[in-house]
Order: C-alpha cells, then structure tokens, then sequence
C-alpha cells in the first residue's frame, strides 16, 4: 500500500511575471512543501512560500489546484497550489533545497516547467488569472 503525502504551495503572479523555483535537484517548479501539525492548506501555502522564497503572500482561496503523482512506486503525493501574489519583493532562497528562483514572463513558463502534469496544470491556471481575487 502506497503512503500518502500532502504538500501545498503557490504560484505567485506579479506584473505579467511567475515565480519560478530551481530546487537542488534540478526541477523547475513553484515553492511548495509539506504540511505540518494541524495546519490548514493555505497555512501550509504560506508557510512555505516563506521558508523558501523569504517573500510573503497573498493568496486567492478561491483559486485552488491539485496535482497527483507517485513517487518510487512508494508514494501517493498530492499537491496543492494556490494563486497568491507577493506582497513584499525582498526573495532570499533557501539555500538548502533552492538553486535559484527566478521571475519568468507569463508566456514562457509553461517551456522552464520540468514535468508534464505541471504544464498541465499551468495551461489551467492560464485560464483563470485574468479572474484572480486579492
């Protein structure tokens, strides 16, 4: 039986631009991570955006995502995005699990993402953003 995993994290939109993450091993992606403890979705969302990016956001709650993969044949992850916008712009990344983190124009991400089911998810979030709630 698979163990399941629950991670969430945000695609942060700003000026025409997304926030894109290079982690250690070489994924570009969007800043996620596990939940903890008792924490709700968008919490967790947050929480990691921070660690990872140092930037805090604001996030739709309406704009919610989820992607399913398993990992080794070992686990049943689960991610959850949200559409969130920065509200501050001092990024620092964290220097153990980032390479770089990068503002990519809103047109040429869907080409730096690593993995189909993310480009998928993209071509959805495409489609929403003109309708994004802050």
């Amino acid at each position: 039986m698979l163990k399941k995993e629950k991670a969430c994290g945000t695609i942060i939109i700003d000026n025409e631009k997304v926030l894109i993450i290079n982690q250690k091993q070489g994924f570009y992606g969007f800043p996620k991570g596990h939940m903890e403890n008792n924490e709700t979705e968008i919490e967790t969302a947050i929480r990691e955006t921070k660690e990872e990016t140092n930037l805090d956001v604001l996030i739709d709650k309406e704009k919610r995502y989820s992607l399913n993969y398993v990992i080794d044949n070992k686990i049943d992850k689960e991610v959850i995005y949200f559409l969130a916008k920065p509200i501050n712009k001092n990024i620092k990344k964290q220097e153990s699990e980032i390479n770089d983190i990068l503002w990519i124009d809103i047109d040429k991400v869907i080409d730096l993402l690593t993995f189909d089911n993310m480009k998928e998810l993209w071509k959805k979030v495409l489609k929403d953003i003109k309708n994004i709630n802050f």
